[in-house]
């Protein structure tokens, strides 16, 4: 088993200004660091490193999205804006999406470094990898930017998969405890690409994620949300995964999957009530690579999104990255035992209830689908 990492030290210098967490910089507010930083993403990277784990990965270059591949999926307009406002101070994206000098090139790299992945595993160089990339992408739309996210990391790989390298089926699962709405909109009518959110119910964005979005027109039955209730913990998650993501990325057969791994739906993020564990998401994992090597030779790649809490996050994609590669450091996280053992961590009722619902809808669209 050979596991790639995309990781470019770029991703770090993205820019997000200050403020305080995502409240703007004004006289009313103490300046702070914006909370979407680098250290949750430098801090995995370096746990990777300090465990060991880094000499079992392969390492890959990234290379920017050429503006042609951005464009499979972005307006010229504001591909056109981002660049000017870059170029300059900076600026907003969108909604709760600040950006600073350079940040369209680091954008560009960012996804670009996703489809490196993909072309890595699909051209035989490792079996599955993980972008380690910022800014995430998972929220951008069409022409705007959305909750941190410039250009949509995922849908653009899953596009390049699509379009530049031939594959006729690409599965995205997204376990961002945020609903990944970008990815949802690039795919609602396209029945190539089978998109599945599993997200805290009504977080962000609001009103969006709602268990009855199936898709439209040709690609009716390919969009599959679960929207989870607030203190979801790992039963729930685990339930979801065996239940209703399995199923129905069997029942698919993507020739690749794809992973939007966004780690806040951790028992310690700050932008969500969750209750996930890193043993939770190595879980997630084992399942989502175990249909991976029955319905398309293991060719899975994630791509990273969110993850809130710099002590919190290098764990859980510690464990993710550990289970793909097929190897254990021994560096144990410390938390674990204690949110393990949080009230609630097993499957609650009104859980189960939304688990069953989901399940049956997606066992009812799949067969209708295909």
């Amino acid at each position: 088993m050979t596991t790639g990492l995309v990781w470019h030290e770029l991703y770090m210098w993205h820019d997000t200004g200050t403020g305080a967490w995502v409240t703007p910089a004004s006289l009313t507010v103490q300046p702070l660091g914006h909370i979407e930083s680098a250290e949750g993403k430098r801090r995995i990277r370096s746990l990777i490193e300090v465990s060991g784990l880094i000499d079992h990965l392969v390492q890959l270059k990234p290379r920017p999205a050429t503006e042609d591949e951005i464009l499979r999926m972005h307006t010229k307009e504001y591909v056109e804006r981002i660049k000017r406002l870059s170029s300059g101070a900076g600026g907003e994206a969108g909604e709760e999406t600040p950006f600073g000098r350079g940040s369209f090139e680091i954008a560009l790299l960012a996804a670009g470094g996703c489809i490196t992945a993909v072309d890595s595993v699909l051209d035989g160089k490792v079996d599955n990898a993980y972008a380690l990339v910022r800014p995430p992408g998972h929220h951008a739309e069409r022409d705007q930017g959305r909750g941190f996210c410039i250009f949509g990391n995922t849908a653009l790989a899953a596009m390049h998969a699509r379009e530049a390298r031939g594959l006729s089926r690409v599965a995205i699962v997204d376990w961002d405890v945020h609903h990944g709405n970008g990815t949802e909109h690039a795919f609602y009518s396209d029945p190539s690409v089978l998109t599945i959110s599993i997200h805290q119910d009504n977080n962000y964005p609001p009103g969006s994620g709602g268990i009855t979005d199936i898709g439209e027109g040709a690609g009716l039955g390919y969009n599959i949300n679960v929207p989870l209730p607030p203190g979801s913990g790992v039963g729930a998650y685990v339930a979801t995964f065996e239940r209703v993501v399995a199923p129905a990325l069997t029942a698919f057969r993507p020739e690749l999957i794809l992973i939007a791994s966004g780690l806040d739906a951790s028992a310690m993020d700050p932008l969500a009530s969750m209750m996930m564990t890193s043993e939770g998401y190595r879980t997630l994992t084992r399942t989502v690579l175990g249909v991976a090597r029955d319905v398309c030779g293991g060719r899975l790649v994630a791509c990273h999104e969110g993850g809130y809490s710099p002590a919190y996050v290098p764990y859980c994609g510690l464990a993710i990255i550990e289970e793909l590669a097929g190897r254990r450091t021994g560096v144990d996280d410390p938390l674990l035992g204690l949110l393990a053992a949080f009230g609630g961590q097993e499957i609650q009722p009104h859980q189960e209830a939304v688990v069953q619902k989901a399940a049956k809808l997606a066992a009812g669209l799949m067969p209708a689908a295909h």
